[in-house]
Parts: C-alpha cells; structure tokens; sequence
C-alpha cells in the first residue's frame, strides 16, 4: 500500500493532540468513567480541492470514504471543511452524530481556522457538560413487551422466566391482574432490546398460553457502574459502584458473593454485607 499526501508531521500533531486534549477534559475510557462525545452533522464544503493528482470534487475520495455512515450537509463558501484527518479523528472519536444531547453546559470553547471566509466565521465550537439525568436516555433503548394469562398452569412460569432470559430478555416480572369475567390473571412484563423482539415473542408464543401480546419502544435512564472488589474477614466481596456525573449514588455487595461466603463461614448473611459495605467505605477515597 502507498499512500498519497500524507504530511505525516501535521497528521501526527492532529491526531496525538486531540487525542490527549480530550482525553485530559472529559477522559475516552468508558470502563473509567470517561465522557460521552457527541459531533453535529459535518459540513464538508463544496467546490474542488487541488491535490497530486489534479482537482477533485469536495468532499475529497479519501474523507468522503471516511464518512461513510456520518450525516454531512454542504453549505457555505466553496471551500474544503472537512480535511482525511479530521474526518478520521471525528469519526473515531464521536460516540454519534446529530443535535446536541440534553445536558448541563459547564464550559465553552472555540478554535478558530487561518482561513477568513466573507460572512462565515471559520471556528470550531466544543460545548463541555454534564447529563441531565431527568430527561437523558441511556445509549440503546429498549422495548417493554406485555401479555396476560389466566389460563396457563402456574408451574409453567418460572421455565417461561427461564427460557426468556436465555432469549436475550435484560428483566422479567409477573404482576397479578383481574381480568375479563372477573378472573385473577398474570401480567407477564418483559424488557429487552429491540433486536430480541422476534425472539422474545417466540418464547412467549411456545411456552404460554397468550395467543397475542403488545410491545412499545422505551428509553430508558441508566447510572454509570462498575464493579470493585474489597476484602472483608469472610473473604473477597464484589461491589457495584453506581455513580451519577461522577458522583457515587450507591453502593451495592454482589448478593451471590455474600451469599456463599455466608454458607461457607456459616454465619448470618447480613453480616457479610455489612462488612463488604464497611470496607468499600474504608478504601473509598472522601469525595
């Protein structure tokens, strides 16, 4: 492979100093808390650009294959906006493309281009925040199906949970219901991704008696988790850490690691989660 045009310096300087400036302010480690990048549709000029080997049209062949897939528009001077390596930083880098998401704004900062164009400022805006838990929805959102049953044998409905979890369901509840005729009934819920629907409704169909069922689209509010390890005088206890803008919320022992450890040291479960609670508190640095 040759590779044409390649100013490996500038490239070089682009690249590793984007990637560590943004690193510094919102962190791209997403296992570490790191921050959610969010790009608008790209304007990517018009016109032609020279290059070794004549004029091309804008976008040139190598950002226009390096956007594939990314919402762009062309407005403005007759111009190349959208360089091969800043297509390929953006892209790489963007978690998705479209209007801003709702969010606290904490600060603001523009780099403006060498470039001076009549009645279009050449600047590059970065707007820094936080979510905005009440109305921000999670990456991925789900879909909630529902049916209900007052036909079926109850022996049937764990196997049901079962089988639906293999499926790919994320929750499955029951809930009792009065239904037509006055007859006590199951509302069965359950709560998935929207790719597991054909799936998930199979299972419903083979293992139920339902001969129909609704589902509707969901999102959905998430806290940021993970999951630490701490050490107590029974023995190792994970803990899910879930934290909100960075701020920890809740601390949670894993309910089957205490669980064990309280079978095997034969000693009150509630024990073993207090002491997992205590010695994530002890190792927690304040704040």
């Amino acid at each position: 492979m040759h590779l044409h045009e390649v100013g490996a310096v500038d490239a070089i300087v682009d690249i590793v100093g984007t990637v560590i400036g943004l690193d510094e302010l919102v962190g791209l480690d997403p296992d570490d808390g790191g921050g959610r990048i969010v790009c608008s549709p790209l304007n990517v000029g018009s016109g032609t650009v020279r290059m070794e080997h004549g004029l091309l049209p804008v976008p040139a062949p190598a950002t226009a294959a390096l956007l594939k897939g990314v919402p762009i528009y062309s407005a403005g001077p007759a111009s190349e906006m959208v360089t091969p390596t800043g297509a390929a930083i953006v892209t790489t880098l963007a978690s998705s493309f479209g209007p801003p998401p709702a969010m606290v704004i904490d600060r603001i900062g523009y780099g403006a281009g060498s470039r001076e164009y009549k009645g279009h400022p050449n600047v590059l805006r970065a707007l820094l925040g936080g979510e905005w838990p009440q109305v921000a929805a999670a990456e991925g959102d789900v879909m909630v199906i529902e049916c209900t049953i007052d036909d079926m044998n109850p022996q049937g409905y764990g196997y049901l949970m079962e089988r639906l979890f293999d499926a790919g369901a994320r929750e499955v509840f029951y809930a009792p219901v009065q239904m037509k005729k006055n007859r006590p009934g199951v509302l069965v819920t359950i709560i998935g991704g929207v790719a597991r629907l054909n799936e998930l409704a199979r299972v419903v169909f083979e293992e139920t008696t339902t001969i129909g069922l609704r589902w509707r689209p969901a999102g959905r509010i998430e806290l940021a988790r993970k999951v630490v390890e701490v050490r107590t005088r029974f023995g190792k206890v994970r803990v899910k850490v879930s934290s909100m803008n960075g701020r920890v919320t809740q601390a949670q022992p894993e309910y089957e690691d205490c669980r064990r450890l309280a079978v095997r040291r034969k000693v009150p479960l509630k024990e073993v989660a207090a002491a997992a609670q205590r010695a994530w508190g002890d190792a927690e640095p304040a704040g």
